[in-house]
């Protein structure tokens, strides 16, 4: 089942959803499918004009295929601000909790821009990264990359970087991408600690914050999209990386930070 079909049956509003097979990452499920999973299910209790603009994710324990429960809670509705808090169950144990905060935009004298996205080499030129049967997730089939900075994972790179092109690989639709689709593609990439090790070795995710920059692009779900990891500490087995997410045309998407356990 691609991402797409998954993201059509997570917004019929159920508690109880279907993980599906073909996303596994290790002994997990992909991060990115199950906190859009989450995802759904909170922001279905926000109404009005109020778009996400943060939203803090706890990997609690693996996710399995099969069933999960989902649930939502609002803790505030404000005037602009709306605070919801979100949790994942299999067989009666946390997997996952969440915590979003959606906000409606207001008038400010205060405006920075961002720094421009970095001058990539084009897809078409740049280096795809390879589906390799028991060493690369399985998960991984459903999107395209195209390397563009930093190497190979567990090519002993000295370079603490990664990133390049990336986009859902088969028939995706031209809607525009969702919060949920965005969620996917900023954490398809391997943790930038990677290239770095020398030889395989299991890594996941511990916490990961995303913001995303509004009004999002109108930019098609199945268009490429540029992203770029820089890990900024690690040590003792876990490490802190930054990420961002520029649609095609160099338009900033989304910034994201995530806490990543390696066991090399």
């Amino acid at each position: 089942m691609n991402f797409e079909e998954q993201l059509n049956l997570w917004r019929n509003g159920a508690s109880r959803q279907q993980v599906p097979p073909g996303w596994s990452q290790g002994r997990a499920t992909f991060g990115g499918l199950v906190a859009a999973m989450l995802y759904e299910q909170m922001a279905a209790r926000v109404t009005g004009d109020a778009s996400l603009r943060s939203l803090t994710f706890s990997f609690v324990a693996p996710v399995a295929t099969g069933e999960l429960e989902v649930s939502a809670n609002t803790l505030r509705a404000g005037r602009s601000v709306t605070q919801v808090e979100g949790r994942a169950f299999q067989d009666g144990a946390a997997v996952l909790a969440a915590f979003a905060s959606f906000g409606s935009g207001r008038e400010s004298v205060i405006a920075v821009d961002p720094a421009p996205a970095p001058t990539f080499s084009a897809p078409e030129e740049s280096p795809a990264l390879p589906y390799i049967h028991d060493l690369v997730p399985e998960f991984t089939r459903h999107f395209d990359y195209r390397i563009a900075a930093g190497d190979m994972p567990f090519s002993g790179s000295p370079e603490p970087r990664l990133g390049g092109w990336v986009r859902f690989s088969g028939d995706a639709p031209q809607a525009p991408a969702s919060v949920s689709h965005l969620l996917a593609l900023i954490d398809a990439w391997p943790p930038a600690l990677l290239p770095m090790l020398k030889q395989p070795a299991p890594a996941s995710s511990l916490t990961w914050t995303v913001e995303f920059i509004e009004p999002l692009p109108a930019q098609g779900v199945g268009d490429w999209w540029q992203y770029l990891a820089e890990v900024e500490q690690a040590g003792d087995g876990y490490g802190v990386a930054q990420a961002r997410l520029w649609d095609a045309g160099g338009r900033l998407v989304a910034f994201t930070r995530q806490t990543v356990t390696v066991f090399g």
